[in-house]
This record gives structure tokens, C-alpha cells and sequence, in this order.
């Protein structure tokens, strides 16, 4: 992992994406690509536009955020580090997917600003739609980590042979540095039951090529797909929590449409989500 896309709006949110980015980095010697996109305003649609509006308040407003970038990368980053910043004048979802591309980023680490769902971490927000078509990982950070550990990891799939192996193998990458415990963690819901025995078949003939670290094959029930990575990832008081996701539906074929609204906000951890 050479290359870790933050972007940032100067907001907590985006100081927690970068604190972890920093963490990550320490462990990968990483180089940080921080990104700043700035909307074109209503109604412009070409930067030639631009000469439209005040030359001086624009150049003004351009050196304030590039002061604010300097600032933001000398609190946040270790001098240490390898930190590059960019200030791109475009809408944000397709600004950070074309900057990743440029610089053919490792990973993306963004915040998000979910209320108290484990839905609203994801739709209807420009995160959302990074995770849903991102063509490389993308590591979800909503709470402050002051002590950064990635010890104990989950990884929560369906385990279906068809599924692009890939993902796991990306996750295990990412785990590797870290020295982690993994927790394999397949959902059992009451429209969608297997016995044990059957579900922890099914995960380790997934597994079977792999040469995994220290690990742990779990079964879960509960009412929900959603619920039961959550509940399992609070007992276990798991660091992370990773995931494969699809460009056409996004989470729809790990999560049922039905999403619980009232899960409380300190029970989400940090999910890193790699694309199938």
C-alpha cells in the first residue's frame, strides 16, 4: 500500500479519516494524497465561467484554503510522513474517484458523518457512492480512534464460492501488517437459515487457498444481517469491520433492504469496504 487518497473538508469527520490515515501509513510506509474539492457554483458548468465572478475574491478565497491545507496537514501528520495536498474545483463524489484514478491510489480513507444508523453511514451521502464504485478499497472512518489498533479484525461475508475471492484476499493484505486476529464472521437470519455446520463449511472451503494468520470461523444468528455484524463486532470489540460490496447495488447484496434506524452510534466501528 503505497498511495492513501484522504479527502477532507476540514471537518471532525475528516479530521478522523486523517488520523487514522496516519496511523496506516506509519504501519505501510505510505505516501498521504490529501484532496480538497470545491463545488463549482450553481449554475457553472465549465471553469471558463468562472471569469464571470470576482478574479480577487476567488484568488483570495483559493489562498485561504491553501492555507488551511498547510495547516491541516502540519496538526494532523507527522513531518515524518510523506503528505501531498490537492485543491480540485469539482463536484466531490466524481472529483475523488477521478483523482484516484490519477494517482492510482492504494486505498481511499474517508469520514463520514452518519447520525446514529448504520445506514446513514453509507446512503444517500457522497461516501456512498465512492464506496459503491470505488475501483480500490475504501476505509469508512466515523469516530475519533485515539488509541489506534487494528487487533481484532471482521470480515463479513456471505462466503458464496462465486464470489470474486479477490476482496478477501485484499482484506488479508491489509491485514497483514497489522498482525490482527480475524474473525469470520457469516450471518444466519431466520429467512435465510443454514445450520452450523453447514455455514462453517461453506467458510472453510472459502478459505481453502488461503494460508490465513491467527483466525476464528463464526456463526451468528440474529434478526438481521445488519444487526448481527454489529452485534458480534461489539462483543468482540472488534476494531474493524470489512466488507465486500458490488458497483450495481452497492450493500444490497450483503444487507437486506430492511435497515435498522435506532442502532446506537458508538457501536459502529471503522469499516473498510472492498469493491467485487
Amino acid at each position: 500500500m503505497k498511495k492513501i487518497l484522504v479527502p477532507i473538508d476540514f471537518s471532525k469527520k475528516s479530521e478522523f479519516a486523517s488520523k487514522m490515515a496516519s496511523n496506516v501509513a506509519k504501519k505501510y510506509n505510505s505516501a498521504i494524497y490529501l484532496l480538497h474539492l470545491i463545488e463549482f457554483p450553481s449554475g457553472i458548468t465549465d471553469r471558463a465561467e468562472i471569469g464571470n465572478y470576482s478574479i480577487p475574491e476567488s484568488m483570495l478565497y483559493l489562498r485561504k484554503v491553501r492555507q488551511r491545507m498547510q495547516e491541516f496537514k502540519e496538526n494532523f501528520f507527522d513531518e515524518n510522513l510523506q503528505v501531498f495536498y490537492a485543491i480540485k474545483l469539482q463536484n466531490p463524489y466524481e472529483g475523488i474517484l477521478k483523482y484516484a484514478d490519477k494517482m492510482d491510489a492504494d486505498i481511499i480513507i474517508m469520514g463520514s458523518k452518519g447520525h446514529s444508523t448504520f445506514e446513514e453511514i453509507f446512503i444517500g451521502s457522497n461516501t456512498e457512492k465512492v464506496v459503491r464504485s470505488a475501483k480500490v478499497p475504501v476505509l469508512v472512518v466515523k469516530k475519533d480512534n485515539p488509541e489506534f489498533n487494528m487487533k481484532e479484525l471482521v470480515f463479513a461475508s456471505n462466503f458464496k464460492m462465486k464470489d470474486d475471492k479477490e476482496v478477501f484476499k485484499k482484506f488479508l493484505d491489509f491485514a497483514d501488517h497489522f498482525n490482527s486476529n480475524i474473525h469470520l464472521l457469516k450471518i444466519n437470519t431466520a429467512l435465510n437459515f443454514e445450520s452450523t455446520y453447514e455455514s462453517t463449511e461453506k467458510v472453510k472451503n472459502y478459505i481453502a487457498d488461503f494460508d490465513l494468520p491467527k483466525h476464528s470461523i463464526n456463526i451468528y444468528n440474529d434478526l438481521s444481517v445488519e444487526k448481527g455484524i454489529l452485534h458480534f463486532a461489539k462483543e468482540m470489540n472488534a476494531d474493524l469491520i470489512a466488507i465486500g460490496t458490488n458497483n450495481r447495488s452497492g450493500l444490497s447484496h450483503l444487507f437486506s433492504a430492511s435497515v435498522t434506524k435506532n442502532l446506537s452510534s458508538h457501536a459502529l466501528k471503522p469499516i473498510l469496504t472492498i469493491k467485487i
